[in-house]
């Protein structure tokens, strides 16, 4: 029952906050209801923490399995396995973390905002614990309407803007991916992965089903031509959805491709690598080059995911083990860099002094030294640097594109050069860069409190125990990628 508790918890929460709500109280309301969803949060977290100690890391198969026919006409059938573990661990430590974060800027519609991140939760943690692809795709699709009013409502000027092209984008190219899942549901009657795992279709099939699925994973990822939606959701969407936007909803594609890309459709994964290199590539450069240029803090962090996510993106198309491990690695450790990032930028430097303009910001580290000693160790893994986890991704996923495609490697490799360019010249800029002008604001920033050394010491606590020893994950992965490179090599096999 673990899997259904914790799909459930979240729901439990949504009644917990509406009743407190509805019950008079002599207390502060509001700090009551934060107070119930941090709570919960954490319980999904313990809980997840539980089933990860449990779990069997030399059984290929999915555990804790649990199937309910009695729902609906389709199945709901719940597992987990040696991939889709780390995704739920991920999802259930950001969540506590984004509740925290905008502790105490949120003053107005509390309650909504609470009932929208344990909504997010719910339905991010069904997306890595199903196994039927119809119910992927709803679960996929059902976080666009808890994060359109999360932006719309909570967010800065443009909110109303960026929160629709966020949902128009995501849910035009989803719409590709419903069309791939209606053919397979015709061709085999079925959408439960144990069934479709077990099916080699024809080589022109896979190619239509391939092109349907990648359009709704490359939006999502995103890559070139197909980012501007993650610009504007990024900069002009509250902390929390930020950091949700980048430590989990980017990951869906990534989770996506191992298991309806890999698994369903290795003919045509294999057969438009190198397309796929060649988009990779393209987004790398073209994510770099703009995220050199620009002033704000929040889209330079925005940026700079792009290219991360183009750099996970190959490995997990190199059909390498390495690859795929990198590609996973990298994207867990983007998820805590990235969310300590926007922490930095949204919920410290913008509370205090209201400008994302990075020019407003000089000699901060005069006034504010806890603060960057933090802030330049996510810097450092956001460049990758050797003892961060960010590094064991980057490595092992361009390692990945060196074994399948060297030139591809080699210009992938600029991505290292670059995301050093860029995060290190705004360090520069924020920490030193001459003295701090007091006349910018009425008075001097104060340093981090107690609440914002938590959230960015924890960040940084997992981006370098992880990257010093990361067997913790590394060893769990091992015998799920060796069988899913199997899976892939076998049904290949085949003549194209």
């Amino acid at each position: 029952m673990l899997l259904t508790t914790l799909i459930l918890v979240p729901f439990i929460g949504i009644f917990l906050v509406s009743a407190v709500l509805t019950y008079n109280v002599t207390t502060d309301k509001t700090k009551l209801l934060k107070i119930t969803a941090l709570a919960v949060t954490i319980v999904d977290l313990i809980i997840s923490l539980i089933m990860f100690i449990l779990y069997d890391n030399s059984n290929k198969n999915f555990q804790f399995v649990q199937e309910h026919y009695e729902i609906s006409y389709y199945e709901f059938y719940l597992g987990v396995d040696g991939l889709s573990i780390y995704f739920v661990l991920l999802t259930t430590l950001i969540m506590p973390i984004s509740i925290i974060s905008n502790w105490k800027s949120l003053k107005k519609n509390t309650t909504i905002f609470l009932l929208i991140i344990l909504m997010l939760e719910a339905s991010l943690l069904t997306v890595f614990l199903v196994l039927d692809i119809l119910m992927f795709y709803i679960f996929f699709e059902s976080i666009l309407a808890p994060l359109f009013i999360l932006i719309g409502l909570y967010g800065s000027s443009e909110k109303v803007r960026a929160s629709f092209y966020f949902f128009l984008y995501t849910l035009l190219g989803s719409l590709f991916m419903l069309l791939s899942i209606i053919s397979v549901l015709s061709l085999i009657g079925s959408t439960s992965f144990d069934i479709l795992s077990k099916t080699n279709f024809v080589f022109i099939t896979q190619v239509f089903l391939f092109i349907g699925i990648f359009i709704a994973f490359a939006v999502k990822t995103p890559v070139i031509y197909l980012n501007s939606w993650l610009l504007k959701a990024h900069v002009e969407s509250p902390l929390s959805g930020s950091i949700i936007l980048a430590a989990i909803v980017l990951k869906l594609s990534l989770y996506g491709i191992f298991r309806l890309i890999l698994v369903l459709l290795p003919k045509a994964f294999i057969y438009y690598t190198y397309i796929i290199f060649i988009i990779g590539v393209l987004t790398i450069i073209y994510a770099s080059l703009s995220t050199i240029r620009t002033i704000d803090v929040k889209e330079l962090i925005a940026y700079s995911s792009v290219s991360h996510a183009a750099v996970y993106l190959l490995g997990a198309f190199s059909n390498v083990f390495q690859g795929i491990q990198g590609a996973i690695s990298l994207g867990l450790a983007h998820g805590f860099v990235s969310s300590g990032l926007f922490t930095c930028a949204g919920g410290v430097l913008y509370d205090r002094s209201s400008t994302r303009l990075i020019t407003y910001y000089r000699g901060i580290a005069q006034i504010m030294p806890i603060f960057c000693i933090l802030f330049f160790i996510l810097s450092l893994g956001n460049c990758g640097v050797p003892l961060t986890f960010n590094f064991l991704g980057e490595f092992l996923s361009l390692y990945g594109v060196f074994e399948r495609l060297p030139m591809a490697g080699i210009l992938a490799s600029s991505s290292i050069v670059f995301s050093a360019a860029y995060t290190i010249f705004m360090y520069n800029r924020i920490a030193f860069a001459g003295s701090y002008f007091v006349y910018y604001w009425n008075n001097y920033l104060p340093d981090i409190n107690k609440r914002e050394f938590f959230i960015l010491l924890t960040l940084v606590l997992f981006t370098v125990m992880l990257g010093i020893y990361p067997a913790i994950i590394l060893d769990g992965l091992h015998y799920s990628t060796y069988c899913l490179l199997f899976l892939v090599e076998n049904f290949s096999s085949d003549s194209l």
